[in-house]
């Protein structure tokens, strides 16, 4: 087989061809060319009786052929392009070529197929109300908590102190999260979601992307008259579009980063608080995602807190859950949190009372003299260590401590239905007993000793307990990547996001005759377990 070898360098006015045969994977030659501009070294040149020196490692043959490119450049000029488009043509249709070469094109998932709910649109509000929010972080509230929700996109810093608490294989995994980040979080999926449309026209669902959390944390301890400023504005713009008029806001959902109270001002002025975004008419309609939602508003849906455990696979949630599954708890109980000293009969004196005079099976870790909201090395390492983990209602009926217990194996004791068993009906079991313990609180009040309540349950009560925990994880937590954790499982942003889909085509079914009815003639929205199964 031959070498690398140049056997014929066609010279035209301006130009060099040289023709060049070259062993190949495919064939037995390869032949190739290359074109470049003529060096003038000295007059003359252009002269077609000048003589190309015979190659001495060439075959005859191609010497010859070698002499005739000297004498007849033109004429060998022609036969080149010529023999470039045969072999071109032979090669295109003998040889395949590697499929990198035509990288697939990126199209938009099959309706029918991936998105049997519906596809969904996003808004492109003005930076306003979202991205400047972002970057104007320092002007917050005195706690000044908005920065750390809104770095490295809303999952916060890494959390690398608790590399000596965690498996390393899900170290990565872990951040300090804030509680109000919710509203980033899900923006950023949304943005990437496979059933997103850029098309309106073909949508069934419409995001609002207003951090509305993000808006009125700046206002909630002072300049009152600036809660409604951004509301009203992004309302007012929503309302121009063509999409909100075809159904007056019943096909648009939002997520809000904060307790519903905090968008609901009275009238009152001695409950001075929050917003009144969702007093506001034109918001009656729109379905909200938020961390606690009203008791009496169908329109105000419970989302779980985000934790810091933000799985990048499948794998991680299974390791993770293996690790709480074998962990060696050492403590009965334990209580995270602070006493309420301005309020009558505080039940969480009470529990902090208890706790520490059973100091051989409780832990405490107060947050009075430490800041616990957004998780702490502490936090973590007391919930892996009980078996229960107590939880009162906070500054309002939930708390992202719930979520925080939960995740760590730890069985939640709620004193209130509305901590958890009618605020996340959508991601929590359907039958409270079968992953935790209710007591009342007026029994804590009166002195009913909480270890000899959760005393009375025997080990295989624990176990039972604790696998529906741990079976749970996957339904309340948010994943890092931007498409979720897979076909697998699905986070607590796909159950939502399919939730609020599921919504929407009962609404349109009952307009259109075909949805069932409730005794009151209205659409039934509610979405049972086994029936949300079915569509996550």
């Amino acid at each position: 087989m031959y070498s690398r070898q140049t056997i014929c360098s066609v010279q035209d006015k301006m130009w060099t061809i040289n023709f060049t045969l070259t062993p190949h994977r495919y064939t037995s030659l390869s032949l190739s060319l290359s074109l470049s501009p003529m060096v003038l070294p000295f007059p003359g040149h252009l002269s077609p009786t000048r003589q190309t020196p015979k190659n001495p490692d060439l075959p005859k043959p191609l010497n010859s052929i070698q002499a005739h490119c000297s004498l007849h450049p033109r004429l060998w000029l022609l036969i080149t392009v010529l023999s470039v488009q045969i072999l071109a043509l032979f090669v295109t249709r003998t040889v395949p070529l590697p499929a990198s070469l035509f990288p697939a094109t990126k199209t938009k998932p099959s309706a029918g197929a991936n998105c049997p709910l519906g596809r969904i649109y996003v808004y492109n509000l003005p930076p306003s109300f979202n991205k400047d929010l972002i970057e104007t972080c320092n002007d917050s509230d005195p706690w000044h908590w908005r920065c750390g929700a809104v770095s490295n996109d809303g999952f916060g810093p890494t959390a690398a102190e608790l590399a000596r608490v965690v498996p390393g294989s899900v170290g990565p995994a872990w951040y300090w999260t804030n509680q109000f980040a919710l509203e980033i979080l899900f923006h950023n999926r949304l943005l990437n979601h496979e059933c997103r449309t850029l098309e309106p026209e073909s949508a069934a669902a419409f995001y609002i992307p207003f951090y509305a959390g993000l808006a009125v944390g700046k206002y909630l301890w002072a300049n009152h008259t600036m809660r409604d400023r951004d509301c009203e504005l992004v309302i007012r713009w929503v309302r121009k579009q063509p999409f909100w008029r075809r159904s007056n806001g019943a096909d648009h959902f939002i997520t809000l980063g904060r307790i519903t109270w905090d968008f609901r001002r009275l009238d009152d002025p001695s409950y001075d608080w929050g917003s009144s975004l969702l007093n506001m008419p034109a918001m009656r309609r729109v379905t909200r995602l938020i961390v606690e939602r009203a008791p009496r508003d169908d329109n105000d849906v419970g989302v779980p807190y985000p934790t810091g455990f933000h799985p990048r696979s499948i794998s991680d949630v299974v390791n993770w859950q293996e690790f709480v599954r074998y962990r060696n708890r050492t403590s009965l109980f334990c209580f995270v949190g602070a006493a309420r000293a301005d309020i009558k009969d505080d039940i969480r004196a009470a529990l902090m009372s208890q706790c520490r005079n059973e100091s051989g099976s409780c832990r405490v870790v107060d947050c009075a003299r430490a800041e616990c909201a957004n998780g702490r090395t502490s936090n973590l390492e007391t919930f892996l260590d009980s078996d229960f983990c107590l939880q009162p209602k906070g500054d309002s009926y939930t708390r992202r401590s719930v979520f925080d217990c939960m995740l760590a194996g730890s069985i939640p004791v709620f004193f209130w239905f509305r901590t958890a068993y009618t605020q996340y009906k959508w991601f929590l079991p359907g039958e409270p007993e079968s992953y935790s313990v209710f007591i009342e609180p007026r029994d804590v009040v009166n002195g009913r000793s909480i270890r000899s309540i959760l005393e009375g349950y025997s080990k295989e009560d624990v176990r039972r307990m604790r696998e529906k925990v741990i079976e749970t994880i996957p339904r309340f937590v948010y994943a890092k990547p931007s498409k979720g954790l897979g076909s697998r499982s699905r986070d607590a942003f796909d159950i939502a996001v399919n939730g609020v889909l599921n919504r929407f085509r009962v609404a349109r079914e009952s307009r259109s005759g075909r949805g069932t009815k409730t005794q009151e003639g209205k659409a039934n929205f509610s979405l049972s377990d086994s029936s949300l199964g079915r569509i996550l």
